[in-house]
């Protein structure tokens, strides 16, 4: 309700009341108007840049810490070397950054912004490509560039003559002007570079729910089946069938690992090379193909790359009664990749008797540092050794447990084992048993990437930097000629230009509009002498803003 101010008779102003015939008084916004201001503040570009460098800012720790959907056996080493620091990742979802709920709500909410952002601003310039040009000015001396020059061709001779030099433009007459118009790509890039990017966001996010990514470790020698069961680690889509993977098979033949061996670079990964043998289906023929980084295997629309390698030393475990009850190579994660010391661990349940453990550290090329420690020197298998720490007693094994981990609280320590070189045993104490050192193989880990939504978002991408393109090299322009009869029998032409961007090159592209027409009414006006038809006799005046 308003007020109302009162004087008395010395002109003082009283104490304001309030005024009943004013109505009520103005009021809040009210859920429609915030819902109003809501919808302009998300889908404006301003707030779609935003969203777009938190995008990009959320992507960091992504790139930075080891991702789950990448290496689960990295982030399985990182938890291990930084336990404290590691509650805190996890309770963010930084080890699995991009399907994190955060990461989803930015994905989300700057689709939307892009999306009302976007489409109304298409709308706008589908009008407007429709409209007519501009009309014409009433003062064009105040453009950025104009020009002056008589003529003893008529108006509207001058006027057609002017639809013939403006090709390019769209012209429309305005009673004695025309007004022309051209680079409408620019807007039109524009649209095309945002509606790419929406469309690149559908084809990501229906990667993501149709798709799936899995990790397998691979010991030469082993092969694997494309089934729910045979992956380490699985990340389907929401929508993916998981009972309906592609029947594939791949059998992992040989790997080899070459490193630099001398100067400044030594230890530095040379090559990875995995030979495998592949089916399509049970009932495909066999074929052959050289895994390496950056060239997957492409296998019934399925991308399988390789993402490492690593060590799995052998072993021979045998019992209290001298039988052989454990035979095969296990893998074992190295802590860092310049000398590939990495750890690991053997389970032999079945020994007829109390179950054997070991906690083992494989060094591939041994040696004592300058404090007379063992370490490994160079990431290539040049003098394998291991050290093992035995165990006896109740593994835990009914509980689920992973086979990089050893639960030794119901485990007697049978004590360490001296340095192993390839071909050495170990006598455990009490008669417990024996193990054998007896070689090493390398693994492959690689990782499965169905994506049907990759050349939809590669066709998204290139249309993006095809808009972008037509955005920075399009320059819109608008042209205008006024054709007027003097006092003394000439047509007076006035010529005016205006451009958007780069004026320098748009007042010289004017400049060459106006000679090409004075040249082309020359010949109008040869029957009139005092006509200037010359544009360097004419008024020109440039604008450098």
């Amino acid at each position: 309700m308003s007020t109302r101010t009162t004087e008395n008779a010395d002109g003082a102003e009283q104490a304001r009341t309030p005024d009943p015939a004013a109505g009520p008084g103005p009021k809040g916004l009210g859920p429609a108007g915030w819902g109003r201001w809501v919808w302009r503040t998300l889908t404006s570009m301003r707030t779609a840049l935003i969203l777009l460098f938190m995008l990009a800012l959320g992507a960091i720790p992504g790139s930075i810490l080891p991702q789950n959907v990448v290496s689960v056996d990295e982030v399985a080493t990182y938890v291990r070397e930084n336990p404290e620091l590691s509650v805190w990742l996890d309770r963010f979802h930084l080890f699995d950054v991009f399907s994190s709920p955060w990461y989803a709500a930015i994905y989300l909410l700057l689709f939307v912004s892009l999306a009302g952002c976007v489409i109304p601003r298409a709308l706008v310039h589908a009008r407007a490509v429709r409209a007519r040009p501009v009309a014409t000015p009433r003062n064009l001396g105040r453009m950025p560039y104009v020009a002056r020059f008589g003529t003893g061709a008529s108006p509207e001779t001058v006027l057609e003559r002017s639809r013939s030099v403006l090709k390019g433009y769209r012209v429309e007459r305005y009673g004695d002007s025309v007004s022309a118009e051209t680079g409408y790509l620019r807007e039109v890039g524009n649209v095309l570079f945002h509606f790419s990017l929406l469309a690149l966001l559908l084809a990501l996010a229906a990667g993501s729910f149709f798709g799936y990514r899995g990790n397998m470790l691979l010991v030469e020698g082993d092969g694997f089946a494309n089934t729910l069961p045979s992956y380490d680690a699985i990340y389907p889509g929401h929508w993916t069938d998981t009972d309906a993977f592609e029947p594939f098979t791949i059998h992992l033949d040989s790997f080899e690992a070459s490193f630099i061996d001398d100067g400044d670079l030594r230890g530095q990964a040379e090559s990875y090379v995995a030979e495998l043998s592949y089916k399509e289906s049970p009932e495909s023929e066999e074929e052959q193909h050289t895994l390496e980084v950056n060239h997957p295997l492409s296998v019934d629309g399925v991308q399988v790359y390789l993402l490492g390698h690593g060590y799995a030393p052998q072993f021979e475990v045998r019992n209290a009664d001298g039988d052989l009850v454990f035979d095969q190579a296990v893998p074992f994660l190295h802590r860092e990749t310049m000398t590939y010391t990495s750890d690991g661990v053997v389970k032999v349940p079945d020994t007829g008797g109390e179950e054997l453990g070991f906690v083992g550290v494989f060094l591939p090329t041994a040696a004592e540092d300058s404090e007379g420690e063992l370490v490994s020197t160079f990431p290539g298998a040049e003098n394998p050794m291991v050290t093992l720490e035995a165990y006896q007693g109740d593994m835990g094994m009914v509980d689920p447990q992973s086979v990089y981990q050893l639960r030794t609280e119901g485990m007697e320590s049978l004590g360490e084992s001296p340095v192993m070189a390839v071909g050495d045993t170990w006598e455990l104490p009490d008669e417990a048993g024996s193990i054998t050192f007896t070689g090493y193989k390398e693994y492959a880990t690689l990782q499965s990437n169905r994506d049907g939504a990759r050349l939809p978002a590669l066709g998204a991408a290139t249309a993006a930097v095809a808009g972008l393109l037509l955005t920075l090299f399009v320059r819109p322009r608008r042209v205008w000629v006024r054709a007027t009869r003097g006092e003394d029998g000439t047509t007076r032409v006035e010529l005016a230009g205006l451009g958007k961007t780069e004026v320098a090159g748009d007042n010289a592209e004017f400049h060459e509009i106006t000679k090409r027409l004075a040249g082309r009414l020359r010949s109008e006006s040869d029957d009139n002498p005092h006509t200037t038809s010359d544009p360097r006799e004419s008024t020109t005046r440039g604008s450098d803003r």
